[in-house]
């Protein structure tokens, strides 16, 4: 299919602060990536710039699939959302086969091409985003109805959560039905509607945690961080330790105590607790504040948009980015259990960097013709 006639046809200007935002949390997310990786490049690679150089290649590519997405009109996306479903289950179902996947830490969610991986999960987040959009529009008045509206629509994103928690990977998924069920509401169900999955998800999660012993043991150091400090309590510890640190305004950038291998993930999961001990707490709230005006700006566009698919593709994304944000912030500061979601735009990660930024593009083209 031709993209010619989804190509910009007027110069109608969208809400380029997002794109700004987007590049401004980005670079701030390479500099702290470049102090908090430092330690564990050098003794895992024998140089400290490994992970910044693989996130600055992510950055590159995430800036030019942004700006792709910026030129195309978002209701292309919608014509081919079924084929990215068919294409992102496929990668889901092939990082889980025996050889195909790399397998890091117990957990089987990369697959590895050239000196790259990609992490389908990630993938998956804004492609389940675009094919909700566009079954939940295209339903209308029959999303009030249990099977014909809600049930194929649950269908579909019960596969995509029986491969990812194979992987096992339960915070992702976790972060996929949140976003599944803010979109539903945005789109008109019926509380009851709502009640009954509610339902079903707590079942479903009490289950999977029971399930496993390791979720289990972080919903029970949760409660209590103390009981084992030196093994299950020993990472929220340690963030704690390097959020207190740091006091209002920090150690100094690359200052970080605790990066010398006494937190584990710096640059991952628990880089905001690095940003708190090295810029302080004012400083650190300067990027929460940041993130918050970018979300802020994404329902905005959404309210505005007058077409369903664009005002629940906006939305979705916005709720991608304000669930991940809260629950990584969160669990580093001890408000939810410890995951492994990663910081929008500022954790490592080229997959989630990159498919965030494309997603950025897309609300940018929703801003600009959805109105």
């Amino acid at each position: 299919m031709s993209l010619n006639k989804y190509r910009e046809k007027s110069r109608q200007r969208g809400d380029l602060w997002i794109i700004f935002l987007v590049i401004l949390l980005s670079l701030i997310g390479l500099a702290m990536i470049s102090s908090a990786s430092v330690v564990v490049s050098y003794d895992r690679y024998s140089y400290n710039t490994y992970y910044l150089t693989k996130q600055a290649v992510s950055f590159g590519l995430g800036a030019m699939l942004m700006i792709f997405c910026t030129a195309i009109d978002y209701k292309y996306w919608s014509k081919i959302s079924v084929s990215l479903l068919v294409i992102g289950i496929a990668l889901l179902a092939i990082v889980i086969m025996p050889g195909f996947g790399q397998k890091i830490a117990g957990a089987q969610r990369w697959i590895e091409i050239g000196p790259f991986t990609l992490q389908p999960s990630e993938v998956i987040k804004l492609i389940y985003i675009i094919y909700a959009a566009t079954w939940l529009s295209s339903k209308k008045e029959q999303i009030r109805n249990l099977f014909s509206g809600l049930l194929p629509f649950a269908i579909v994103l019960g596969i995509i959560g029986f491969l990812i928690i194979s992987q096992p990977d339960l915070s992702t998924l976790l972060v996929i039905i949140a976003t599944a069920a803010s979109m539903v509401i945005v789109a008109g169900a019926t509380f009851s509607h709502l009640a009954l999955a509610g339902s079903l998800l707590v079942v479903m999660v009490i289950s999977l945690i029971q399930g496993a012993g390791y979720r289990l043991q972080r919903i029970l150091t949760f409660f209590n961080p103390s009981v084992d400090p030196l093994g299950s309590g020993y990472q929220i510890n340690q963030a704690l330790i390097t959020i207190g640190s740091g006091g209002w305004w920090g150690l100094g950038f690359g200052q970080s105590r605790q990066k010398y291998l006494y937190l584990p993930q710096p640059y991952i999961d628990t880089i905001f607790a690095v940003i708190v001990e090295e810029l302080g707490f004012i400083r650190a709230s300067l990027i929460i504040v940041l993130l918050l005006i970018l979300i802020y700006k994404i329902f905005t566009i959404a309210l505005n948009s007058k077409e369903p698919f664009g005002r629940l593709l906006a939305s979705g994304v916005g709720f991608w980015i304000a669930f991940q944000t809260f629950v990584n912030i969160g669990a580093v500061t001890g408000l939810l259990p410890l995951t492994g979601i990663p910081l929008p735009f500022i954790s490592y990660g080229g997959s989630s960097l990159i498919m965030l930024m494309a997603s950025v593009g897309i609300v940018y083209n929703v801003s600009k013709y959805g109105e």
